[in-house]
Order: C-alpha cells, then structure tokens, then sequence
C-alpha cells in the first residue's frame, strides 16, 4: 500500500473521531473543524515517523490538547465593546502626539541651552566657567570659587551678572518655547 493510500485511509477512518474529540474538549464546531484540519496536517507532516498502531490514540490524545489550549487562550480574551476601544485608542493617539510634542520640546530646549552656552563662552569666559561648574557639572559653589582664585562673593556676583545677561539677551526665545 502507497503512504497516500494508507494515509487517506487513516483520515477517512478517524476524521469523525477527531471531529467529535476537538468538539467535546473546546466546545465550538467551528474551531473543532479547524483542529482537525491542523491534528491531520500534523500528522501528515510526520506519518514517515509514526508508528502505525499508535496513530489512533496520538491523533485523539493531538485534537484534545490543540482543543484545550484553545479554551486556555480563549479565557485569557478580554471583549471590550465598540465605544471602549475608540475612547481607548484616542487616548493611545493623544498620548502618542503628547510623547512627540514633548519630545520636540526637549531638543528644542537642548538647542537653546547650546546657543546660550556658546554665545556666554563667546561673551565672557568667566562667566561661562562659573555657570557651567556651578550650574551644569553641580560643583559646590565655594570648591568653584577656590578653582576659579575668587572669594565666594565675587563668584555670586558673576554668576548674578551671566543670568542676568542670559535673561536679557535669551528670554524671547525662551517665551516662545514656552507657548509651543
């Protein structure tokens, strides 16, 4: 006897089998119809490697596991109406512009603090030294002032004077990434 021979005999002896195993244990035709399909293309993938007494309880014992794993997955589903997934995915949709708007934001905010911080180099190098070790590397204000060969005093008073510069020279800029 040819394998397709034998194996359409098989199919054709315990197809109802299999159909009535898979319907028992999931509980919908439909998706018993399908478990049979895919327990047979199962079979017929390794039939070369099965041995032929065994294939009556494996093709059984196959269609239960397939239909109890469907009745697993099918449990953990969850049915959101109609009105819940549309509320749902604006909020996914306006969190999704927020996270990009803020995302603009923040290398908007990048790029002026760069520009700032060039344009105070540029415009006076102790005051750049002092608001980047006090302000950006967080070095204590009297271990800044003892680099710098200044009374702490004076560092207050340079530190004053570069903000107030900044302030003047960089607030509309500043306004406008306020109002976007």
């Amino acid at each position: 006897m040819t394998v397709k021979k034998e194996y359409d005999e098989i199919y054709l002896t315990h197809k109802n089998l299999v159909l009535k195993a898979a319907n028992l244990y999931s509980g919908n035709y439909h998706v018993a119809e399908d478990i049979t399909q895919n327990t047979f293309m199962k079979l017929y993938i390794y039939f070369d490697d099965m041995k032929k007494d065994n294939i009556k309880s494996w093709l059984f014992s196959t269609a239960k596991h397939a239909a109890l794993n469907y009745v697993k997955r099918a449990a953990k589903e969850v049915c959101i109406d109609e009105s819940d997934f549309e509320m749902h995915m604006t909020d996914v949709v306006r969190s999704s512009e927020e996270e990009l708007l803020n995302r603009y934001r923040s290398i908007e905010n990048m790029e002026l603090h760069d520009r700032i911080m060039i344009a105070l180099l540029e415009k006076n190098r102790r005051w750049y030294d002092a608001i980047m070790l006090s302000y950006y590397m967080e070095v204590p204000q009297k271990v800044v002032a003892e680099k710098m060969g200044i009374k702490i005093e004076v560092l207050h008073s340079i530190l004053h004077r570069a903000k107030e510069w900044i302030k003047k020279e960089f607030a509309v800029e500043y306004d406008e990434l306020d109002r976007v």
